[in-house]
């Protein structure tokens, strides 16, 4: 744990000096997010029942809070909830993933919700050979990731670059996707104006009916007897 809180430290030291590459790769937020402690409690609600400090604000980039300082101060605001797993801060997949690039970092299912760890995890002893492990701290995994948690790949996005945080390609994509969709529906919108334009063209030129065929026969005239003759 300490040779990861060193690596942790010294990253956060390059992105201090490469302000430019944080802004690219990394959310200003993030950091504080992984060197917040949540579950305490708070001061202002202590004796509320729901008190523990278990919300982060990305627009205020603050300290962890509760439910009620959530009401009060931070109704508009873009905020997670941290969640605890043995001991372990957590955060579930559809929150983080709509404001993160979480690709390459490990999964788990816990009490039916997919979560990931927010930092790296003591190893547990005697672990059997595995497969596949954290790049960063060595740690098994269940599938092929390469991290652990999001503070093991931002110590990964610093030592390698190879990877971000941001969701730039996939906003990208959803752009691509709405001018798709745009297109689509202007052409429809072309179509159904050439078809009310001929429709007026035909108000304006009516076509003449063709003539009815009448196939009744002409009645002949009331029949006149000849006068008897006497």
């Amino acid at each position: 744990m300490q040779d990861f809180s060193s690596k942790f430290l010294l990253t956060l030291e390059g992105f201090n000096r490469n302000s430019s590459m944080e802004t690219m790769l990394v959310p200003p937020w993030l950091v504080r997010l992984l060197n917040t402690t949540f579950f305490n409690v708070c001061r202002t609600h202590g004796d509320a029942a729901r008190s523990e400090c278990n919300m982060f604000c990305l627009d205020c980039n603050s300290d962890g809070f509760c439910f009620y300082c959530r009401s009060s101060k931070h109704e508009d605001h873009q905020v997670i909830q941290i969640r605890r797993s043995s001991y372990h801060d957590v955060v579930r997949v559809s929150e983080i993933q709509k404001v993160l690039e979480i690709n390459d970092v490990q999964t788990y299912v816990i009490n039916s919700a997919r979560v990931l760890f927010l930092n790296e995890r003591p190893q547990p002893k005697g672990g059997k050979t595995v497969s596949h492990v954290c790049e960063i701290c060595g740690r098994s995994l269940l599938d092929t990731f390469r991290f652990c948690s999001l503070g093991c790949k931002l110590v990964g996005i610093k030592s390698n670059g190879d990877t971000s945080f941001t969701l730039y390609e996939k906003n990208k994509v959803a752009i691509q996707r709405g001018e798709g969709i745009s297109r689509r529906v202007k052409e429809e919108e072309e179509e159904e104006d050439q078809e009310l334009r001929e429709g007026s063209q035909q108000e304006i030129y009516p076509i003449s009916p063709p003539p009815i065929l009448s196939s009744a026969r002409r009645r002949k005239g009331i029949p006149h007897r000849a006068p008897f003759r006497s």
